[in-house]
């Protein structure tokens, strides 16, 4: 009987998968990010150099203060932001561990 040849479609994935506990952890961040509002907030802080009042996040998401208020939580819940109180404002910036483990699994490699 004679072997075929893999084609190169059809051969192994090269790269390592995921553990479960880290698809799971994963998973959990998407959900978080699975609203256009919160997708908003968190590249508003990748693009700032400082960390953000959550009053500036009103007029730029064209959104009520309990509405913010509640995407904030939510994000920084599950991790993606981090508070930081000043007086009576909060402040965020985005969480460097959290932004760093998603970058990793969505950088792209190029195709050679």
């Amino acid at each position: 009987m004679t072997s075929l040849e893999l084609i190169d479609c059809c051969r192994p994935l090269g790269a390592v998968a995921l553990a479960d506990e880290e698809a799971e952890a994963t998973a959990a961040l998407f959900r978080t990010l699975a609203d256009p509002a919160r997708v908003k907030i968190v590249n508003l802080l990748a693009t700032s150099a400082e960390p953000v009042c959550a009053c500036e996040f009103e007029p730029t998401l064209h959104l009520s203060q309990p509405t913010v208020s509640h995407h904030l939580k939510k994000l920084t819940e599950a991790g993606l932001l981090e508070r930081e109180q000043r007086g009576k404002w909060a402040y965020f910036s985005l969480n460097p561990d959290a932004s760093s483990q998603l970058e990793r699994l969505v950088r792209i490699t190029a195709v050679v």
